[in-house]
């Protein structure tokens, strides 16, 4: 007999910020609470504090989503490029004996992709990509309508894939999908660019080192051809990315999360133009390229979806 929870709680681990979200038994949201991530012990405080405050039942499911690399099986978090000091912290040990009922760990692109499929832009399709996009670059997949985590939960890290032998870093590896496409690696593309030119750019506003991609994506809309440059190299790694994944995976929709929602208008024209050139046609032609449909909330959708996959997928 399944187990009836009436509360389900999302746990959001990011690398920049973190969410608690509460919503009853089917999943509908009721409260949310967000603050900025420190390091680990004073961030895991911060989330027990919060969730005494709101939490009112015993009967409660926790779904923890956080970017990997992580063990789902054991409930282990271990030590994620954006959370460097999360050593193997044991966090559904932690929830569980802190609050009882249950608690359910997944990777944050994993999640993503859940959350995308049941909820936002995937929604009706059977085989999606999903990468968040976000402060690092993750990858989830729902295959033939069944989520696919693979042998250890990591199937569809394709942001630790090295796309050249020199550039910036992502997953501590030079030249990766992360390092050319994500918010760090905008800013750090924005800080190559402005030593380049001895800080002569529109972005250096205190000083080169506090670029970040917005910044970038600002003086690319205004014209700055140093921020135009940064955005087209970091889209033609976009579309070589996703020319592999097209013609290995065939999908029929790839979801890009927050930084392609935010700059889509600079990201696009130059992916495209390499997809065009590289992809097969025939699995291109069949892939829509879009951004999240839950926006900033994706988050906190994906949290929750951990637990309503968990509950009803292995009780």
């Amino acid at each position: 007999m399944k187990t009836v929870y009436d509360t389900i709680i999302g746990i959001d681990i990011g690398g920049t910020k973190c969410s608690v979200v509460i919503a009853d038994g089917n999943g509908k949201i009721q409260n949310k609470k967000m603050f900025k991530t420190r390091d680990c012990k004073s961030t895991i405080q911060e989330f027990i504090r919060i969730t005494q405050t709101v939490l009112s039942s015993k009967k409660a499911a926790f779904g923890i989503s956080c970017g990997g690399p992580l063990d789902s099986k054991l409930g282990i978090i271990q030590t994620p490029p954006n959370l460097p000091d999360w050593n193997d912290i044991p966090i559904v040990q932690i929830f569980e004996e802190t609050f009882g009922g249950k608690a359910f760990l997944m990777n944050d692109a994993n999640a993503g992709a859940l959350a995308e499929w049941k909820y936002g832009a995937a929604r009706g399709y059977q085989n999606v990509i999903f990468l968040t996009y976000g402060t690092g670059m993750g990858g989830g997949l729902i295959l033939n309508g069944q989520l696919h985590e693979g042998a250890s939960g990591m199937a569809g890290e394709i942001g630790h894939v090295r796309l050249a032998s020199m550039g910036p870093v992502g997953y501590n590896k030079a030249g990766s999908f992360e390092g050319f496409c994500s918010g760090t690696g905008i800013a750090e593309l924005g800080k190559i660019k402005a030593r380049e030119l001895n800080g002569r750019v529109s972005f250096v506003h205190s000083s080169i080192d506090d670029i970040t991609a917005k910044d970038v994506a600002e003086a690319a809309r205004q014209g700055d051809p140093a921020a135009k440059e940064v955005f087209e190299l970091s889209g033609c790694y976009l579309g070589k990315a996703l020319s592999i994944l097209i013609d290995i995976i065939n999908p029929e929709v790839i979801v890009l999360g927050s930084v392609y929602l935010k700059c889509r208008d600079l990201l696009e024209p130059p992916m495209q133009k390499i997809l065009r050139k590289e992809c097969l046609p025939q699995s291109l032609d069949c892939c829509e390229i879009l951004p999240t449909g839950l926006g900033e909330e994706i988050g906190d959708y994906a949290a929750l979806s951990i637990a309503r996959y968990y509950i009803d997928n292995t009780e």
